[in-house]
């Protein structure tokens, strides 16, 4: 069956639908990951969002039940210029194809995803639609398209009620707020030893304060919608608590200090970009999946420090924080998919709880 993907600024690219039947609407945006499909699919910072995959060939050693980050799909779409149909690997339980479409995501392949990336990387981040009408005419789905905007993206994906995930011999107690988090960062959290307590995104932050320390995850949208949230990491500064920010908690703990975000032209979305630790002067390939950063300008040296920064386009990719026990990074060092170089960094929180408890 023929499918169809509309840009907001009117190009068109025809495809073959590979997912569910039907029409989808969101932000286009591109992922530049070799491996880790399922991975992406699943990670909630999607949401709202439709995912083109850059590397050509996509699903060739299919899908299984350990590979998901979340409890379902939360692309809204899938883009890709060759899914493939004959997978082969001895951990596979299915085909990328029946994923899709079991799960009702509407998807689309025989594209030319090179030319669709070059338009995103030129123009940035639009909105765009995924749709298999047969009758299809842009100028029917163009005031759709361009109104649609991500709302209440953090209260869409974090979890209903707190719950724990235990692990044998535990050393220290670890609350992780859910603002879209990933299952890695509990399960790397339980292999330092953390039995982990995850609580929903709004919850009260006194709840938060009786643990060694408090984790904040990755998730979607802007960062400054998230109001509520930022008050709330403000009083958890206020009380000691050991604190380290992934990703969109990278983004509100530095709102929280009075640091600004903005959105960024197409954003950083991959497995392969490089960051540099200023202190050890060595460069590490990261994770990340993220359209919003914490401007440079406005830092105050005596306040804060910048711990990291991306070697492509220099942007602050990790802020240390002083006379509070606070550190955060932009990609995310416990990438399930990969590279895993930044992985010391849980070390790191391990080490500040130490000294904490034994302040």
């Amino acid at each position: 069956m023929k499918a169809y993907l509309a840009l907001e600024d009117g190009t068109v690219f025809e495809g073959i639908s590979v997912g569910a039947n039907g029409t989808v609407i969101g932000e286009i945006v591109f992922n530049t990951s070799m491996t880790g499909y399922q991975e992406a699919l699943t990670d909630p910072s999607y949401y709202g969002q439709i995912v083109a995959m850059t590397y050509p060939l996509i699903g060739n050693y299919g899908v299984n039940e350990e590979d998901i980050e979340s409890e379902k799909i939360q692309v809204s779409g899938f883009i890709m210029r060759e899914m493939c149909k004959r997978p082969s690997n001895w951990r596979m339980t299915g085909t990328l194809g029946e994923y899709l479409t079991a799960n009702n995501v509407v998807a689309i392949e025989g594209i030319d995803t090179r030319e669709l990336t070059k338009i995103i990387r030129e123009k940035g981040a639009m909105n765009g639609i995924i749709t298999t009408d047969g009758g299809f005419e842009f100028e029917k789905y163009k005031d759709m398209i361009k109104d649609y905007k991500i709302k209440n993206a953090v209260k869409s994906v974090t979890c209903k009620e707190p719950y724990t995930v235990k692990t044998q011999n535990a050393k220290w107690r670890v609350a992780l707020l859910d603002l879209g988090t990933k299952y890695n960062i509990i399960r790397k959290l339980n292999k330092f030893g953390c039995d982990v307590t995850v609580f929903p995104a709004f919850s009260d932050p006194d709840l938060l304060s009786g643990f060694d320390g408090v984790m904040l995850s990755n998730g979607p949208g802007d960062p400054k919608e998230c109001k509520e949230i930022v008050d709330n990491i403000k009083k958890l500064q206020s009380k000691g608590v050991p604190i380290f920010g992934i990703c969109l908690g990278h983004q509100l703990t530095a709102l929280a200090n009075g640091l600004n975000t903005i959105k960024m032209k197409y954003g950083h979305r991959g497995s392969n970009h490089p960051v540099t630790h200023k202190e050890k002067n060595r460069t590490y390939i990261t994770s990340q999946n993220h359209g919003y950063m914490v401007e440079a300008d406005g830092i105050d040296e005596r306040k804060a420090e910048i711990t990291h920064f991306n070697l492509n386009d220099n942007t602050v990719e990790g802020i240390r924080y002083k006379g509070i026990p606070v550190f955060t990074v932009q990609f995310h060092p416990e990438a399930s998919q990969g590279p895993h170089d930044t992985g010391y960094l849980f070390n790191d929180f391990i080490r500040l709880m130490e000294v904490c408890k034994n302040a």
